[in-house]
């Protein structure tokens, strides 16, 4: 009895604390879990997911940065992706760089592809002057 009220003490103090309590041969095994902290895309890269022209214009007034990254990837590969092509060429016109591969490898033209965006490969083919 006193063993069970032990391991049912122990079990509710190690789920309370993000630890599983496991009964093995008598023994209690802990095992920890792991919590991500949910990661989340950026406002810019957002904008020209959406193909919000208008915002993605004024951000870039504001200074975005053209080549910055989020979840590995530069705003030109999130256009490319989404076949935001009116976007895209914006921002090939402000000097993003098509040469960056994202954190996978991926190049903007393999996002392109991947997505058989369409749009976006005609202004990729052009500004790659293929």
């Amino acid at each position: 009895m006193k063993k069970t009220i032990l391991t049912m003490s122990l079990t509710a103090m190690f789920l309370g604390t993000g630890l599983l309590a496991n009964e093995t041969n008598s023994n209690v095994q802990l095992v920890s879990t792991t919590y991500v902290k949910g990661v989340e895309i950026n406002s810019f890269c957002k904008a020209v997911m959406q193909g919000d022209i208008d915002m993605v214009k004024r951000m870039l007034e504001l200074g975005e940065d053209v080549n910055q990254k989020s979840l590995g990837m530069t705003p030109v590969m999130f256009a490319a992706r989404y076949n935001k092509a009116e976007v895209l060429q914006l921002l090939i016109d402000k000097g993003a760089n098509l040469k960056i591969k994202s954190n996978q490898g991926f190049s903007v033209k393999k996002y392109a592809e991947l997505s058989n965006a369409v749009d976006a490969l005609a202004v990729l083919e052009t500004a790659f002057g293929s």
